[in-house]
């Protein structure tokens, strides 16, 4: 079964500096019919001015992911890690026992463009950790590049999660085939328009999958499309 979220259904909240949408309840969007999706817990899509950005702020027991669309996204925590993301590349964050980190545009004058994700991690209080990694999204399409995994395995992230991720970018009429590990998926578009299982979705929209396994995605539109996909216990 598939259950379209479409994008204007999402939270929304533009603060001049940060227009975001969130596909789950959060800060001021609250719908207790909407707190997640099994592990999953925040997608957030960002725009964020340039030289503006979230000041220093703590997280604890959440694993946290940032892929950026357009732009480049500046960061610095308490583990002395300060690096600089740039589109194709994902940044993860175990926050576990306590983390403490700012976000902010890495340009003066262009926008950042993100994709923020907070999974419930199947592990508490571990040691904090943070990291980033890029992966050949935007060369080598058409495919499903496994981002994070419990195992690590195909050179992913290791993570404490029982999920798996994955980001795929399809040309126009290229198509996909997942067979899913778990029989709960969240399908999220980031570009462009695709059909799931002959369903329709555009950018922002989303589909929460249970009980189906093999998942088609097809870019029937005349743009490339970029989409995100969870695997879910």
């Amino acid at each position: 079964m598939l259950t379209i979220k479409k994008a204007n259904e999402r939270g929304h909240a533009n603060h001049g500096w940060l227009d975001t949408w969130h596909s789950f309840s959060f800060a001021s969007y609250y719908d207790p019919r909407n707190m997640g999706f099994r592990s999953l817990r925040v997608i957030n899509e960002d725009t964020i001015a340039g030289g503006t950005g979230f000041g220093t702020h703590p997280h604890e027991d959440m694993e946290i992911f940032t892929y950026m669309l357009n732009g480049a996204l500046e960061h610095r925590d308490s583990l002395g890690s300060k690096f600089v993301l740039r589109p194709s590349e994902v940044q993860y964050m175990s926050a576990g026992t306590g983390i403490r980190h700012s976000e902010k545009n890495a340009s003066a004058t262009e926008d950042a463009h993100l994709l923020q994700i907070w999974l419930l991690p199947n592990k508490e209080g571990v040691k904090p950790n943070y990291g980033q990694k890029e992966f050949p999204i935007a060369t080598e399409v058409n495919k499903l590049h496994l981002i994070a995994s419990a195992d690590g395995r195909e050179d992913s992230i290791a993570f404490h999660g029982d999920a798996e991720f994955r980001i795929g970018r399809l040309t126009p009429g290229a198509s996909v085939v997942h067979s899913g590990t778990f029989d709960n998926a969240w399908v999220q578009v980031a570009r462009g328009s695709v059909t799931l299982n002959g369903k329709s979705l555009s950018a922002g929209d989303a589909a929460a999958v249970t009980g189906e396994r093999n998942l088609t995605i097809v870019n029937e539109g005349k743009d490339e499309a970029e989409l995100l996909l969870f695997d879910l216990k």
